[in-house]
């Protein structure tokens, strides 16, 4: 495995482009890729105009983009000058963006020009200069703050060659890289602090469990900010040789499945909610869609086989060549990873957070084991703490190279997180079994005490309530001793019913219009009569299957609380009308709901 002598982005960069410097690196679906050395050349122009705004050593430098090629030069070209990357993620506020830039004191931010109207208020002090990633050149802060757009007269290329700089002032392993907010949603936000060797010996990590080669081609479509898909889709990749690919567009079925066809990626990054909409709305109704489908489907066999004509259709539909799909950032669904078992989808889980840098556990996809997020990762160190003497379980702690510094700003919150001794607590609750697979339970924090004193998992019930047919997402938690369950249902197979019906009577008047014999008047009357009847029926019918909710919501609770123990057992359902407001990884935002109960 060709990695650097040293755990640092300069000399990652150089590694990488002195061993694949014709070798396509980063491109947008479709067009001319930007080779190793393509990219070099870029970092060092932005690198010149960087030095020319006073941006030095441990300097912070915030990036606001979308995902694109130059999102990987920016970064590249920050951290191997020895400045500190602070990227935010663009589903962050306008407000939430501006208290980013004033927390980490930001000298420069690197904004896409859609990016743009996320500044367009009053700035910081410490924000002094600005450049547009899309094509690498200086634009004034004025021209940020009063309009979305940038006008071409406003941008300025460097024109000097990147400044020739002495050994020592190359960043060292222990150096400051990147500041990642996790937060920042309400009150101050929480910015991790990640050092190069924090960073870059996750990936060399990684690469102890799954090998990336320069045969490798990647689909991005992860938010590039977020740890995961930084270390493992960006940095891995590159310190490999392989490709990346990104997506102009958001990553819609329509703009997805042409990609994926396009690139046959080799390897892919998924939340668990990308593969579970494929399984709910793609496989789930075509295997119980009739009650002999769904007699079978009991059986065994029959149910693997079934899984495993509807995989190999999936697998195609992703471009033929995969043979790693990761699957991060949440809990997946159980009845979705029994599918892709059946199936023999290439799948992987793994744990870890962004104080992590992120993984902390995982496995390829030949060794996987159900419900389990595989097992520590080599170099780096996890266990239980305290763990139950009946279950084994306990916190997760984890201790290695890379851990975090710290919180930014936050010495008092960064010691709350350590153990004495110098563990990190992940405030995640799972337990090994006897082969050293991580089993997660839950989050600490999420944890419910029932009143005879048993542990309750939300994310457990959750999983139960969510394999039931038409349930698109769930939240469980607990009020006055009770524990509720908002449920948000497929809304389309009673929606679309009433759209059938409806287009059905559309059609039937105008058939009647168009057919022969008649006068036209009487068409006319005995058409229209039609259409009313049938537009009545249909807004009947819209009207009986809205009132039915109420009825399937109890229906999925008697039978959930079937499948629970004692004190698990659901005593109110809910209905979520609108999907739950979710993170860029697609985690459901339980804060926000835990703030509405306890209102």
């Amino acid at each position: 495995m060709n990695i650097p002598k040293h755990l640092t982005f300069h000399a990652l960069l150089e590694n990488s482009v002195e061993l694949y410097a014709d070798r396509p690196a980063l491109s947008f679906v479709g067009k001319e890729p930007l080779t190793y050395g393509d990219v070099k050349l870029l970092i060092e122009s932005l690198q010149s105009l960087l030095v020319a705004q006073g941006v030095q050593h441990g300097d912070r430098v915030a990036l606001l983009s979308q995902n694109m090629p130059n999102w990987g030069v920016a970064y590249l070209a920050v951290t191997a000058m020895g400045a500190v990357i602070v990227p935010i993620l663009t589903d962050f506020s306008t407000p939430e963006v501006v208290k980013i830039l004033a927390h980490s004191e930001a000298k420069t931010i690197i904004i896409s020009e859609k990016q743009a109207d996320k500044i367009r208020q009053e700035l910081p002090e410490t924000l002094q200069a600005a450049i547009l990633l899309d094509d690498l050149s200086e634009i004034s802060l004025g021209s940020l703050e009063l309009s979305g757009t940038i006008s071409p007269a406003s941008r300025q290329k460097p024109t000097a060659k990147a400044a020739v700089r002495d050994a020592a002032t190359y960043p060292q392993e222990e150096d400051l890289a990147a500041i990642l907010y996790t937060s920042g949603t309400t009150g101050t936000p929480k910015g991790v602090m990640l050092s190069h060797r924090n960073l870059l010996s996750n990936a060399v990590n990684t690469l102890g469990i799954q090998i990336v080669s320069v045969e490798d081609r990647l689909l991005s479509v992860l938010p590039l900010p977020h740890t995961y898909e930084c270390t493992i889709g960006f940095l891995i990749p590159f310190m490999t040789g392989a490709s990346v690919y990104y997506l102009d567009k958001l990553p819609t079925p329509a703009v997805l499945l042409p990609a994926m066809e396009k690139v046959k990626p080799t390897m892919m990054l998924t939340v668990p909610l990308i593969i579970e909409k494929v399984y709910q709305n793609r496989v789930l109704p075509k295997l119980t869609g009739s009650p002999v489908m769904r007699t079978l489907g009991k059986f065994k066999p029959a149910r693997k086989f079934f899984h495993k004509m509807a995989g190999k259709k999936i697998y195609k539909a992703f471009g033929g060549k995969l043979h790693f799909f990761g699957i991060g950032g949440a809990k997946l669904d159980a009845a979705t990873e029994l599918f892709l078992r059946d199936a023999g989808f290439p799948y992987a889980i793994g744990y870890g957070l962004t104080e992590t840098s992120p993984l902390l556990a995982g496995c390829g996809p030949k060794i996987t084991k159900y419900r389990s997020t595989g097992f520590n990762l080599p170099n780096q160190e996890i266990k239980i703490l305290n763990p139950d003497p009946q279950t084994g379980e306990g916190e997760i702690i984890a201790r290695g190279p890379n851990v975090m510094i710290g919180y930014y700003k936050e010495p008092e919150l960064t010691q709350e997180v350590f153990t004495d001794d110098g563990w990190f607590k992940t405030g995640d609750l799972g337990n090994f079994d006897e082969d050293g697979y991580l089993f997660i339970k839950g989050r600490l924090k999420n944890i419910i005490i029932s009143a005879s004193g048993e542990n309750i998992y939300p994310e457990d019930i959750e999983a139960v309530i969510n394999s039931e047919h038409q349930v698109l997402e769930s939240l469980v938690y607990e009020i006055k001793g009770k524990l509720v369950a908002r449920i948000h249902l497929n809304y389309e197979d009673i929606d679309q019913r009433y759209h059938e019906l409806k287009t059905k009577a559309e059609k039937s008047y105008q058939e009647f219009k168009e057919s022969a014999g008649q006068s036209y008047q009487e068409i006319r009357e005995s058409a229209g009569q039609s259409y009313q009847d049938m537009k009545d029926s249909a807004e009947q019918m819209y009207e009986e299957s809205r009132q039915k909710v109420f009825d399937r919501l109890n229906e999925i609770k008697q039978r959930v609380n079937e499948r629970l123990n004692r004190f698990s057992k659901v005593a109110i359902v809910e209905e979520q009308d609108e999907p739950f407001e979710k993170t860029p990884t697609k985690k459901i935002k339980r804060f926000l709901y835990q703030q509405q109960k306890d209102s």
